[in-house]
C-alpha cells in the first residue's frame, strides 16, 4: 500500500475539470485508489465520489493506492496533481 498527503493549492480546489483528470488517471490502473478528506474516503475512480467531498483550496487530502500496480498508480497521480497545479 502506498499513501501520500497532498496540500491543495489550486484556487478552485478539486472542481470538475481536475476531478475528471484525476478520475481518468486513476481509472487506468487496477489498484484500489482512494481519496480521503475530512475523515471521509471515496473511490478516486468515481467522479461523483470525488465531487461529493467538495475539496477546496488549502485542503489537505490523502491518496492511498493498493494493488499490483500501486507504485505506478501513485506516480501517475502525483504527476497529474503537479501538472495541473493542484498541489505542492
Amino acid at each position: 500500500m502506498e499513501k501520500k498527503d497532498f496540500h491543495i493549492i489550486a484556487d478552485t480546489g478539486i472542481h470538475a475539470r481536475p476531478a475528471t483528470l484525476l478520475v481518468q488517471t486513476a481509472s487506468k490502473f487496477n489498484s484500489e485508489i482512494s481519496l480521503e478528506y475530512k475523515g471521509k474516503s471515496v473511490n478516486l475512480k468515481s467522479i461523483m465520489g470525488v465531487m461529493s467531498l467538495g475539496v477546496g483550496q488549502g485542503a489537505d487530502v490523502t491518496i492511498t493506492t493498493e494493488g499490483a500496480d500501486e507504485a505506478d498508480a501513485m506516480a501517475a497521480i502525483v504527476e497529474t496533481m503537479q501538472k495541473e497545479g493542484l498541489s505542492e
